[in-house]
C-alpha cells in the first residue's frame, strides 16, 4: 500500500492477509450466524427475535402484533442484517412441521409443508409461545451475561436461561464456512428423562441414556428404520438415520385393487414436490404399477392416496417408491454446536453434560441474585425495626433537624445505621407505626431470614442445585411433554440391534383379514381382565384372530402364504399395538402378491434339525420338511411347497417327528395317521396325497393331536360337536378316511380344530357376524354325531371361520348354546362303527 504524502510503501503478504481475513470472516459466520449455542440451542438471530418479543411484552396472553413490528425492532436493536432472513427465521419458529415444539405463536399464513411461502410480514401476526416464555424466565435475575449490541447503545443476552434442553428438543440446522450442523429434534419427555438419568448417575453409559432417549422425534412423524444410525450419532456426534414415510396398503375387496395411503412424511420433505416427482417417475416408466395419485390432505392431517393397478403388487410398488423418491430419506446427523465460543462436535452425553453445567450456573447466579435482594430487604427491615423500637426518639431527632440530609446524618450517628437504612426510616409512613404494620414487618423479616438461610444452603450444596435442575426439568416435562410422534422400527441384521431390544415375552395375533400385531405379555394380561362382552360390529370390522400365540421378542416368525411361499421376520420387527387396535396389514411388512394371503404363522426359536413342518393344501396334498430347510434371511421369501394349479396352501403346523395328525374334509370325512407315514421331502417338492377325496370335496382343516385335547367340528349351518381323538382310529395316509359328520343331513363341515375345554371358541359367518363361546359349553359326542347348535344364522348365511383363543372372564355369559333335543341324532350305530372298523383304507403313495 502506498501513501501519497511520503511515498512510503508498506509490503503486505497477500496470502497471509487473505488467510487472516477469511478466518475472521469464517469465525464471525460460525459464531454469530450459523451454529447454535449448546446451552440454549439457539442461533443469534433466533435468540434476538425471542428477546425482542420479550422486551415488547408479547406474552401468550396478550394480543398478537404484526410481524413487521417485531422484525423492525430486531433489526433496529440487535441484528443489523436484511429483513428477509430475520422474518424467515421467525416464520420457522412458528411452523408446526419445522419445529417439534414451536417457540412463536403465529397468526396468519406461515407457509406449508408443500413449500408455499409465508405471507409478507405486514400481513402476519405473532407473539411468544408459552414454551418460549420458559426460555426467558429469570433472565432479569442476572442469570446470563449481556454484551453490547452492534452500535453500543443497548445490551443483549449472550444466551437465554432456557429451562429445557432446546438443542436436543428442537434440533438445529445450519451451514457455516467449512462446517455444518444438523441436529434432529427429540421428544421432550425422553430428553428430560435422559437428563435426569445423567444427574442421578453421572457415570451412566450410552446404553442407559438410550433407554430414555430412544432416538429423534420429528414433528412430521414418520418411521426411523433401525437403531444403528441413532447409536452412531449418539456415540460419536455423526450418523446416518434412515427415515421412512408412514404408508399403509389398503385392499378393496370389491374391486380387488389396492391403494397405498401415506399419512406421514419424513422430516423436511416437500409434499408437493414429492407428488410431482412420483408422477414424473410414473411417466418415465421408472416406477410401474401406479394408476393415479391424489392428495387428500387437509387441516386434519396428511392423506396421499396412490392407486395401484390391479395386476401389480402394492408392496413391490411401495418398495420402489421408497427406493426412488423422498418417501424414504437419510437424515445425516452432525451434532456440532458452539461450546465456550468455539465450534465443537458433541455426542449425546456431552450435550446433556453441557446443558446440566449451564443450568447449574443459571441456578447459582439466580440464587445469588435472590440472596442479594433478600439481604438488602432484610437490612432495610432491620433498620425499620430499630426505628420502631425508638420511635419517639427518632421523631424528636427528625423534628429537630433543619433538613432531611441533616436528619439522616443524626439518625446514622445515633443508631449506627447506614445511608440505605436511614433513608428508609426517613421515608416511613405514619401508617407503619400501627401495631398491625409492625407485625407485618416482623413476619416479613422472619421469612426473609429463612429464605436467606435456604439460599446460602443452595449455594453451599451442589446436590441441592442438581436437585433444583431436576425438579425444574420435571416441571417442564409435566407442562409441555407429549407422546412420541416418530416410530423407531427395528430391522434385523443391524450391528448391535439385538443388544438394544429387551428380551421379553410377546403375544402375536394374526387376523382373518391379514392384520398382525405384537403386544407385551404383561400388557396383554392386564387388558384381558374383564371382557368386553358379546360384540356386534360392522362387516368390514368383523375380523377374527386366526393365529394367536406367545413368543419371545427375539424369536423368528415364519409366515406361509396361500401361494406356497414362506417369509421370515423377527418378532420385534412386527409393530406393537394395543389389544383394541387392529394392527398393521401384513402386506405392509411382506412383499406379497396382490392375490396372495398369509394362511399360517409359525413361531421358531431355533431352526432345530429334529423339528418338522407339515403342510396341507385345499386339494389334499400334504408335505413334511425339516424346519432347518427354511432357515434363510431372503427378504423376497422362499418357495415352501410346489402347488398344483388352482391349489392353495392353507395349513402349516410344526411337529416333533412323531406326532399324530388329523385331517378333515368339507363333505364330512376325516383321517387320523402318524406323521412318520409322510416321507421327508425337500423344500421345493410338491408333496403326496393326504387322503382320497370325492370329486366335489376339499380339505377344511388339519390339526396336530395332543393329549387332553378334543376335536371340535363345526358345520356351515352352525352346528358343532366335541369328540375325543380316540373316536378317530389310526389309519394309513392316503386312504378314504372315516365318516366325521353326516353332511348330507346337517350341512357341510366349515372347520375342525383341536381345543381344550378351557378355551374360548370364536366363530365368524359369511355375513360378518361374530360370536365367542366357551368350548366347555359344547357337548362332547361320539363321531359322527350332529352335536348342538353353536351359532344361529340368518337365512343364506353360513359359518366360514373358526379360531380358538384363551378364555376371557365374563365375556360369554350372554351366549346360550341351543340344544334342540336332537344332539345325538345321526350318531353312528354300533353296527355302523363296527362296519367302519372293518373298512380297508388303502394308502396311495405319490
Amino acid at each position: 500500500m502506498a501513501e501519497e504524502s511520503g511515498g512510503r510503501v508498506i509490503h503486505v503478504d497477500v496470502t497471509k492477509e487473505m488467510r487472516k481475513s477469511f478466518l475472521d470472516y469464517s469465525m464471525s459466520v460460525i459464531v454469530q450466524r450459523a451454529l447454535p449455542d449448546v446451552r440454549d440451542g439457539l442461533k443469534p438471530v433466533h435468540r434476538r427475535i425471542l428477546y425482542t418479543m420479550y422486551e415488547n411484552t408479547l406474552w401468550p396472553e396478550k394480543p398478537y402484533r404484526k410481524c413487521a413490528d417485531t422484525v423492525g425492532s430486531v433489526l433496529g436493536r440487535y441484528h443489523p442484517h436484511g429483513d428477509t432472513p430475520v422474518y424467515d427465521a421467525m416464520v420457522r419458529l412458528a411452523q408446526d412441521f419445522s419445529m417439534r415444539y414451536m417457540l412463536v405463536d403465529g397468526h396468519g399464513n406461515f407457509g406449508s409443508i408443500d413449500g408455499d411461502p409465508p405471507a409478507a410480514y405486514r400481513y402476519t401476526e405473532a407473539k411468544m409461545n408459552k414454551l418460549s416464555v420458559e426460555m426467558l424466565q429469570d433472565i432479569d435475575k442476572d442469570t446470563v451475561d449481556f454484551n453490547p449490541n452492534y452500535d453500543d447503545r443497548l445490551k443483549e443476552p449472550t444466551v437465554l436461561p432456557s429451562h429445557f434442553p432446546n438443542l436436543l428438543v428442537n434440533g438445529s440446522t445450519g451451514i457455516a464456512v467449512g462446517m455444518a450442523t444438523n441436529i434432529p429434534p427429540h421428544n421432550m419427555n425422553e430428553v428430560i428423562d435422559g437428563m435426569c438419568c445423567l444427574i442421578d448417575n453421572p457415570e451412566a453409559t450410552l446404553e442407559e441414556l438410550m433407554e430414555h432417549i430412544k432416538g429423534p422425534d420429528f414433528p412430521t412423524g414418520g418411521i426411523v428404520m433401525g437403531r444403528s444410525g441413532i447409536r452412531a450419532a449418539y456415540a460419536t456426534g455423526r450418523g446416518k438415520i434412515t427415515v421412512r414415510a408412514r404408508a399403509e396398503i389398503e385392499e378393496n375387496e370389491k374391486t380387488g385393487r389396492s391403494k397405498i395411503i401415506v399419512t406421514e412424511l419424513p422430516y423436511q420433505v416437500n409434499k408437493a414436490r414429492l407428488i410431482e416427482n412420483i408422477a414424473d417417475l410414473v411417466k418415465e416408466k421408472r416406477i410401474e404399477g401406479i394408476s393415479n395419485i391424489d392428495d387428500h390432505s387437509d387441516r386434519n392431517g396428511m392423506h396421499i392416496v396412490i392407486d395401484v393397478k390391479r395386476d401389480a403388487s402394492p408392496q413391490i410398488v411401495l418398495n420402489h417408491l421408497f427406493s426412488f423418491t423422498q418417501l424414504q430419506t437419510t437424515f445425516g446427523v452432525i451434532m456440532l454446536a458452539i461450546v465456550d465460543g468455539e465450534p465443537k462436535m458433541l455426542n449425546l452425553r456431552q450435550i446433556l453434560e453441557e446443558y446440566v453445567k449451564f443450568q447449574m450456573d443459571v441456578i447459582t447466579r439466580r440464587t445469588r441474585f435472590d440472596l442479594k435482594k433478600a439481604q438488602e430487604r432484610a437490612h432495610i427491615l432491620e433498620g425499620l425495626m430499630i426505628a420502631l423500637d425508638f420511635i419517639d426518639e427518632v421523631i424528636a431527632i427528625l423534628r429537630a433537624a433543619k433538613s432531611i440530609p441533616e436528619g439522616k446524618t443524626a439518625l446514622m450517628e445515633r443508631f449506627g445505621l447506614d445511608d440505605v437504612q436511614a433513608q428508609a426510616i426517613v421515608q416511613m409512613r405514619l401508617g407503619q407505626l400501627t401495631g398491625l404494620e409492625r407485625e407485618k414487618i416482623e413476619e416479613e423479616l422472619a421469612g426473609l431470614k429463612e429464605k436467606i438461610a435456604d439460599f446460602l444452603d443452595i449455594l453451599a450444596s451442589e446436590g441441592r442445585r442438581l436437585a433444583i435442575v431436576k425438579d425444574e426439568a420435571q416441571a417442564m416435562k409435566k407442562k409441555f411433554g407429549d407422546e412420541r410422534r416418530t416410530e423407531i422400527a427395528a430391522i434385523s441384521g443391524e450391528v448391535d440391534i439385538e443388544d438394544l431390544i429387551p428380551v421379553e415375552e410377546c403375544v402375536l395375533t394374526l387376523t382373518n383379514f391379514g392384520y398382525v400385531k405384537r403386544q407385551k405379555m404383561d400388557t396383554y394380561r392386564l387388558q384381558r381382565r374383564g371382557g368386553r362382552g358379546v360384540t356386534g360390529m360392522t362387516r368390514r370390522d368383523e375380523d377374527v384372530a386366526t393365529e394367536l400365540f406367545v413368543t419371545g421378542s427375539h424369536d423368528y416368525i415364519l409366515f406361509f402364504s396361500s401361494l406356497g411361499r414362506v417369509y421370515r421376520l423377527k418378532c420385534y420387527e412386527i409393530p406393537e399395538g394395543s389389544r383394541t387396535s387392529r394392527g398393521m396389514n401384513i402386506k405392509n411388512l411382506l412383499p406379497l402378491q396382490p392375490e396372495e394371503k398369509v394362511t399360517s404363522m409359525i413361531r421358531v426359536t431355533q431352526f432345530d434339525e429334529d423339528k418338522y413342518l407339515v403342510m396341507v393344501t385345499n386339494n389334499g396334498v400334504i408335505k413334511r420338511t425339516k424346519l432347518s430347510a427354511y432357515d434363510t434371511a431372503r427378504k423376497g421369501g422362499l418357495i415352501a411347497i410346489d402347488l398344483d394349479e388352482g391349489d392353495v396352501l392353507s395349513w402349516v403346523r410344526e411337529t416333533n417327528g412323531s406326532d399324530e395328525l388329523l385331517v378333515a374334509t368339507k363333505k364330512g370325512m376325516a383321517i387320523r395317521f402318524e406323521e412318520t407315514q409322510i416321507r421327508e421331502l425337500s423344500r421345493t417338492a410338491r408333496g403326496v396325497r393326504v387322503m382320497r377325496l370325492a370329486e366335489d370335496d376339499c380339505i377344511v382343516g388339519m390339526s396336530v393331536l395332543r393329549e387332553g385335547g378334543l376335536v371340535l367340528t363345526v358345520t356351515e349351518t352352525g352346528y358343532g360337536r366335541l369328540s375325543a381323538p380316540d373316536n378317530y382310529r389310526l389309519q394309513h395316509r392316503g386312504g378314504k378316511g372315516l365318516t366325521n359328520y353326516h353332511t348330507e343331513k346337517y350341512g357341510d363341515v366349515a372347520a375342525i380344530k383341536v381345543v381344550d375345554l378351557e378355551d374360548d371358541i370364536i366363530l365368524i359367518s359369511e355375513e360378518g357376524i361374530i360370536i365367542r363361546i366357551l368350548a366347555s359349553s359344547i357337548r362332547v359326542c361320539a363321531r359322527p354325531s350332529k352335536g348342538v347348535r353353536v351359532m344361529k344364522l340368518q337365512e343364506g348365511d353360513k359359518v366360514v371361520t373358526l379360531a380358538r383363543a384363551p378364555h376371557e372372564e365374563d365375556e360369554v355369559d350372554a351366549v346360550e348354546i341351543e340344544d334342540d333335543g336332537t344332539a345325538d341324532e345321526g350318531a353312528a350305530s354300533p353296527e355302523e362303527l363296527e362296519q367302519e372298523a372293518q373298512e380297508d383304507t388303502t394308502t396311495d403313495e405319490e
